[in-house]
C-alpha cells in the first residue's frame, strides 16, 4: 500500500465537468497532504458522521508529519479496490483521480475582499479538480 495522510476539509464541491462527475479539492501547499496530493495520481475524500466530529477535529488540528494522526483521532485507514488510502470509518468514500489543478492567484480574485478576510499571509490553495472514479457507500 502506498503511504498515506488525511486532512480535515470543508471546502470543495462536487459537479459535473469535461462529460464526467467530478469533485473540486482545494490544499494549502504547507499541508502535509499536500505531498501525498503532488506525487499520487489518485485520492480519495472520506465523509464522516456527526458522530467523528471529534476525531475530526483532532485531525484538523494535528500534522501527520508530527505522529499517526489518523489513529491517534481513534480511526483507521481501509483500501479502495484500486488500493487508494480512505478513512475506514466514512459513511461515503469518492475516490477520485487528479484530472487538473493549478493555484489560486491574487491577480484572479474578482472579490479582493476574499484575499483580505482568507489569505492575509498570501497562503494561496491549490485547486485540484478530480474525476470521481468511484463511490463507496456505507449502508
Amino acid at each position: 500500500h502506498v503511504a498515506h495522510n488525511t486532512m480535515t476539509a470543508s471546502w470543495g464541491g462536487v459537479g459535473f465537468m469535461w462529460n464526467k462527475p467530478i469533485a473540486i479539492a482545494v490544499i494549502r501547499p504547507q499541508r502535509f497532504t499536500y505531498e501525498f496530493t503532488e506525487r499520487e495520481p489518485m485520492l480519495t475524500l472520506s465523509f464522516l458522521g456527526e458522530e467523528y466530529r471529534q476525531a475530526l477535529t483532532y485531525c484538523g488540528t494535528h500534522s501527520g508529519r508530527d505522529e499517526n494522526k489518523i489513529s491517534k483521532a481513534g480511526l483507521s485507514v481501509a483500501f479502495t479496490d484500486d488500493d487508494v488510502p480512505a478513512i475506514s470509518q466514512a459513511r461515503l468514500v469518492l475516490e477520485c483521480r487528479k484530472l487538473y489543478t493549478d493555484m489560486l492567484r491574487e491577480e484572479n480574485f474578482l472579490d479582493k475582499s476574499i484575499i483580505e478576510k482568507w489569505y492575509p499571509a498570501k497562503d494561496y490553495h491549490k485547486a485540484y479538480i478530480l474525476e470521481i472514479t468511484h463511490a463507496y457507500i456505507k449502508e
